[in-house]
């Protein structure tokens, strides 16, 4: 089933991973308020990236209301999706969840990690279409400064054409902006989830000022060599990249080869 919104009537409920003050939710309200005057924001009270489909399930959640239908919840994307739909959203529930604009790329297997993709993941497992968007950085150097401007620019025509055509509801849109100045985007791509030819995520051992070892987390800025038709190449080319994405990770593939193979009565040890 394809679902299909009504732009003039749509309660849009906004997330993101980098925590209530990041410009690239203030960049995502202004996005929705170009669809409507019925706009929730509800967001981690810190930043969450990486945080994926954590729920925070060992501690308290707490909300701070920070303004008119405007919320900080202490706890993950998901968690704020959440307890909006269920508890903080007045009347019905949200039409719409847009989550991000992410400070950073989500392409390839950065989708499995992203607190931006989970804020729309559970949107949609809530049975409410969701967008996630994302602003790629770093691609035209470390000293770059984040082009803002080109989800801001093109964030409401790729929403608005979404919104017209609609989507599967067991469908999340993942939709990525180049590391590029608006003026030098030319296309827009529906592209596949990609996968890089290297490991970019790395762990760096330091020592503290008492001499005790501890590790910081990042990416290494290394490219790889991606096929054409994926998010990867499509960034890496300043298109804009719009993904389909699912929850099911069945492969189908090793899913038949294996059904005569291991089936039946459960196999003896050897």
């Amino acid at each position: 089933m394809v679902v299909a919104l009504s732009a003039a009537t749509m309660r849009i409920l906004c997330t993101n991973d980098d925590g209530i003050h990041a410009t690239g939710l203030a960049v995502l309200e202004k996005i929705a308020r170009g669809f409507s005057d019925d706009v929730w924001v509800i967001a981690p009270e810190s930043e969450q990236s990486g945080a994926s489909r954590a729920l925070t399930l060992s501690a308290p959640i707490r909300v701070r209301q920070a303004g008119e239908k405007r919320f900080a919840v202490s706890g993950t994307p998901t968690d704020c999706v959440l307890l909006g739909v269920e508890h903080l959203i007045e009347g019905p529930a949200p039409d719409l969840v847009l989550s991000g604009v992410n400070r950073g790329q989500n392409i390839a297997e950065d989708v499995t990690f992203s607190g931006t993709i989970a804020g729309a993941m559970q949107g949609m497992q809530l049975g409410i279409p969701a967008i996630a968007l994302s602003q790629a950085r770093g691609l035209r150097g470390e000293e770059a400064a984040i082009p803002w401007e080109t989800a801001e620019r093109f964030g409401p025509g790729i929403v608005g054409q979404l919104i017209e055509r609609g989507w599967p509801k067991d469908v999340l849109m993942n939709v990525n902006f180049p590391d590029a100045l608006p003026d030098d985007v030319r296309e827009v791509e529906m592209t596949f989830q990609g996968r890089r030819d290297q490991h970019i995520v790395y762990a760096d051992k330091r020592t503290d000022l008492r001499g005790g070892a501890y590790f910081w987390l990042g990416f290494r800025g290394k490219l790889s060599n991606p096929p054409d038709g994926s998010d990867l190449r499509a960034i890496y080319d300043g298109r804009i990249s719009v993904t389909p994405l699912h929850v099911d990770l069945t492969h189908a593939d090793t899913l038949q080869k294996l059904k005569g193979f291991l089936g039946g009565a459960p196999p003896k040890a050897p």
